[in-house]
């Protein structure tokens, strides 16, 4: 059967027959446009995995610890700059169109992460060094904070109507493709090198692989189809003639928006220093810490895809409350198993467990914004949620934990901070209402 073509997203005209509208476009669109996301997150998150050998490089210090909090805040910074790069493309986005801004954050992202492995250490050019290492950071942060939103807009916008969460879930799926990647190469690096090889240049080769890639995530973004101008089967009528005027009526879905990321963002950051706290905390073997970190990610792939599916067939509100509640109530029982029994089992299966429930729910909320928000504000309005969230959270969770850990001796100190986040987030998706077709439109494809 052929695909469906890029006009089968034209809008319906009154009475005909609505499935047409909302056919969407071709798969290998949304291939592409997710293949580009994840390229851009395997960037910027294998940090997280080499920030005590980066620390090393860059930050030289007389205890491990300032070494590693030094190289924490420098992951921090790529932060700082997220909500302006936002702010900046997603606005673009929602102007010119979604391919553009994807180009520019790709590329953007592709020069940054080439000058991160490039830059000498410390002990060869000195204070150039982390400055240089603090700026390439900074724009991989602003071309990141970018990217999400108009990436997400593209992907509910070229989806058939009744697949959108299953699309919109590769968005935050790609992410943890790219972190998993992220961990399998920290395996197969501290595997086959020495951990002074390791210090030396083998982080350099994590980043250097993610740069190769760059020439194909600009081809694939280059010949995709726009779909900032194509009518929106589902839209609701406004009466904002402004985009502030519309970002005031849909405030309420913003807040809780942020809400839920700013929980999600220290989840998310709170795994991916597992690897660091295995290491460092655990004082576990590196190629253990990173399978951890891999698996916990595998899981939570498997586990967006699955609820993106599934809410586009019994709604969005049960799949996003459901698996977060049975997630909230397991953290303290497997942190502390983890912590107690310090065994490669406990950590990897751990992780895991807690990896997949944390993610079941994500795809269909990322569909519950997106399709809720109106296509005028879409692209900047998720990329500005997205990115503050992140970098109020993201940069800070990992500083925290590590500050909180060193202050009180207790290992556990992780496994409260995500408690307390996480119930902000249970209480916040109660209060999102329902935005799926199946359940707001029932008989929209009913027509023969």
């Amino acid at each position: 059967m052929a695909e469906p073509s890029i006009l089968s997203n034209l809008g319906p005209a009154p009475g005909a027959d609505v499935r047409a509208a909302g056919e969407g476009l071709p798969r290998r669109y949304v291939l592409a446009a997710t293949i580009g996301n994840g390229l851009e997150f395997y960037d910027f998150i294998t940090y997280a995995f080499f920030a005590i050998q980066i620390g090393h490089a860059f930050f030289p210090s007389h205890s491990a610890y300032g070494s590693l909090m030094l190289s924490l805040a420098t992951f921090g910074a790529g932060f700082i700059t997220r909500p302006i790069g936002g702010i900046v493309i997603g606005a673009y986005a929602d102007r010119v169109g979604r391919r553009p801004a994807m180009m520019l954050s790709f590329t953007m992202m592709g020069a940054a992460i080439v000058c991160l492995a490039l830059i000498p250490s410390y002990k060869t050019i000195g204070i150039a060094a982390p400055i240089l290492a603090i700026a390439a950071r900074m724009v991989q942060g602003f071309s990141l904070g970018g990217e999400v939103g108009p990436t997400t807009a593209y992907l509910l916008e070229a989806a058939p109507l009744k697949r959108r969460g299953l699309a919109v879930s590769w968005q935050g799926a790609s992410q943890g493709i790219a972190a998993t990647l992220g961990g399998l190469v920290g395996v197969g690096l501290s595997t086959v090198m020495a951990p002074a090889t390791l210090d030396a240049y083998g982080w350099r080769i994590a980043f250097l692989l993610g740069a190769v890639t760059l020439p194909f995530g600009l081809w694939i973004r280059r010949n995709l189809p726009e779909t900032l101008h194509t009518p929106e089967p589902t839209a609701r009528i406004s009466t904002a003639s402004t985009v502030l005027g519309l970002a005031r009526e849909n405030s309420r879905i913003i807040i809780l928006a942020l809400l839920v990321l700013a929980s999600g963002t220290i989840s998310t950051y709170v795994f991916n220093y597992m690897t660091t706290f295995a290491q460092h905390t655990l004082h576990m073997r590196p190629g253990v810490s990173f399978l951890a970190g891999a698996a916990g990610n595998l899981a939570g792939v498997a586990a967006i895809l699955f609820g993106g599916w599934l809410s586009d067939r019994v709604g969005r509100r049960p799949v996003m409350i459901l698996p977060n509640l049975a997630y909230l109530i397991l953290i303290l029982p497997i942190f502390f198993w983890i912590v107690a029994a310090r065994s490669p089992l406990a950590l990897v299966a751990g992780s895991t467990a807690l990896g997949f429930l944390s993610s079941v729910g994500a795809g269909a909320f990322y569909a519950a914004v997106t399709e809720t928000l109106p296509k005028r504000i879409r692209g900047g309005a998720f990329a500005t949620i997205y990115a503050t969230s992140i970098a109020l959270f993201g940069g800070t969770t990992q500083l925290v934990i590590t500050l909180l850990i060193h202050l009180t001796g207790n290992p556990m100190a992780p496994a409260f901070y995500l408690l307390a986040a996480t119930c902000v987030g249970q209480a916040s998706l109660w209060l999102i209402l329902e935005s799926a077709p199946v359940k707001t439109q029932p008989r929209v494809v009913l027509a023969a």
